[in-house]
């Protein structure tokens, strides 16, 4: 069994013969074809080739068509920054330079690169109909930061109806675009929210979950799964997104596994991540991702777990340190020889990830490569 009948019992919390598997390949696929992020993002062609690409070497459950939280908020007037290697970045926010709330339109279907992406899922779905598609959408939060930058921060304690309405707003475009994806083929929507590891509980509670609940209820009413992606030291907050009622929630390295899926079984939610993406899969050894990977299935379990990376994959993830985890998930025999190969390791001290971010001091990691 593979596809998405695994992920289909995966989502519903029965017992899967073994684990699914969803690199979130990005702009990861354009590496492969040896195109940039930005020709890359701009062309359904090259993102049909890239998805398809990564398919064949990664032989996944399910995978994205796009790994980008700018498609939407290009469409309503924010500036974007673009790179070769990394997805666009905002740099400008119309609500800070004059534009009124009430001026904002919904993107339409044929709006900004819109039509480009859902080509490509169009495209992708009948070359690949058992595979499972996410289409990913930027979550309400994090899309109202896009378009009125960190000034959302300030109005949370100075205008809080603002924040309520900017809220609505971007709620409707989150389940206009998860139609866009129905309408295209797509079986999962993924919220992404990364920005909500920016807050505490009760701002979530208080500015977040009537909205992402509203998004996921929509996200069922079209008879699709859906994921809450969320990126960061968000481990405060992962009750409160269970209180939204999603069938999923994904997360990365910087919260523990084994805490997520306590919390995410307890409520009836499926749980994935959280596969290490820079000290494993980006600058780790074939034998450091086999370890990283085998640890993730061990906590995870057989039930409700999809194993992910944390967040979508750098550039220039090398291919073998993927297909060394794909390998993996089918040959029991590898599983168990990296599991007796890790038990004689005695000079290696695991990361305690459980400690992340509880510092009262801030920490940055500076991570060079030599070039």
């Amino acid at each position: 069994m593979r596809g998405k009948e695994l992920l289909q019992q995966a989502f519903a919390l029965k017992e899967t013969d073994r684990t699914p598997w969803v690199p979130f390949v990005g702009v990861h696929a354009a590496s492969l074809l040896g195109v940039t992020a930005e020709e890359y993002l701009k062309s359904d062609k090259l993102i049909v080739e890239g998805v398809s690409k990564a398919i064949e070497l990664y032989n996944p459950d399910g995978i994205p068509i796009v790994f980008d939280l700018q498609l939407e908020a290009e469409c309503m007037g924010c500036g974007l920054v673009w790179a070769d290697e990394n997805p666009p970045s905002v740099h400008s926010h119309p609500l800070m330079e004059g534009v009124e709330l009430k001026d904002l339109k919904i993107p339409t279907i044929n709006d900004g690169r819109i039509p480009v992406v859902l080509e490509a899922t169009r495209q992708l779905r009948a070359k690949y109909p058992d595979l499972a598609l996410y289409g990913l959408i930027t979550g309400p939060f994090t899309l109202g930061l896009h378009l009125l930058g960190t000034e959302i921060f300030m109005k949370m304690f100075m205008d809080e109806q603002y924040v309520h309405d900017l809220m609505a707003f971007c709620t409707r475009v989150c389940n206009t675009m998860t139609d866009y994806y129905k309408s295209a083929g797509c079986d999962v929507v993924a919220v992404v929210d990364p920005m909500t590891s920016q807050i505490g509980p009760d701002q979530f509670e208080q500015f977040v979950t009537q909205y992402c609940t509203e998004v996921f209820a929509h996200i069922k009413a079209q008879e699709m799964y859906s994921s809450f992606f969320v990126c960061g030291q968000a481990q405060h907050n992962i009750e409160v997104m269970c209180a939204c009622k999603p069938d999923n929630i994904s997360i990365d390295e910087n919260i523990p596994l084994e805490y997520v899926k306590d919390i995410c079984l307890k409520n009836g939610i499926s749980f994935g991540g959280n596969l290490l993406l820079t000290v494993a899969l980006l600058m780790g050894t074939t034998e450091d991702c086999e370890r990283n990977a085998v640890d993730c299935m061990d906590i995870g379990g057989n039930k409700g777990f999809i194993l992910a990376p944390g967040c979508d994959l750098a550039y220039s993830t090398p291919k073998e340190n993927l297909l060394a985890i794909t390998n993996l998930i089918t040959d029991d025999y590898r599983r168990d020889v990296v599991r007796a190969l890790e038990a004689k390791v005695t000079n290696v001290t695991p990361i305690d990830k459980a400690v992340y971010g509880s510092s009262p001091k801030v920490i940055m990691d500076v991570i060079c490569s030599r070039l």
